[in-house]
């Protein structure tokens, strides 16, 4: 396991720890000390994956990253990836906008939470009150079930309602199957 180190522009792939200490005792601004180096061989030898940071002065910060990269260019390249981090993106969900405008025509089931405005009867004043809002419809996508609902209640509450994002979790979809167009 190697170790990539970074203060501003100074950085460095080192193989050891004590390559690393050597590396951060170089530069001037730093001070080490028995500390800093037992936390930094301590880091080395940990199964700990996640970068680390140490303060030098307020919002001065070096940084360490642990990395199987043999040279400065592969990590550059990010071709020295963790086997688990491969194998996370190799079954990665489709991005939440290719489901929504993936074209399948036929009845959806559509819900959404958003904020309605309303007037309190015995003051006259306007509150925001969460709605919760239930359709079935033909439309052509995920993405078209969103809008013609939006466009339905558009039409009937006050302007001053706010609905959610389309990819937040207070709107929801589900295919119930085909119909003829």
């Amino acid at each position: 396991m190697n170790l990539y180190l970074r203060y501003f522009d100074k950085e460095t792939l080192v193989h050891t720890a004590d390559e690393a200490i050597d590396f951060l005792g170089g530069i001037s601004e730093i001070e080490m000390n028995p500390v800093l180096e037992a936390d930094i061989r301590d880091y080395a030898a940990s199964d700990v994956f996640f970068p680390k940071r140490y303060k030098i002065r307020p919002r001065v910060y070096f940084i360490i990253i642990k990395t199987e990269a043999a040279n400065m260019q592969d990590f550059k390249d990010k071709k020295a990836l963790r086997q688990t981090d491969r194998e996370a993106k190799e079954h990665v969900t489709p991005p939440v906008m290719q489901k929504l405008n993936e074209e399948r025509y036929g009845w959806y089931e559509g819900t959404l939470d958003f904020k309605r405005v309303l007037m309190v009867p015995g003051t006259g004043k306007f509150q925001y009150r969460d709605t919760h809002f239930v359709a079935q419809l033909k439309a052509h996508s995920g993405m078209d079930c969103y809008n013609r609902i939006v466009e339905h209640l558009r039409s009937r509450v006050d302007d001053r309602s706010q609905f959610p994002s389309v990819k937040g979790k207070n709107y929801k979809f589900c295919y119930l199957g085909d119909c003829k167009q």
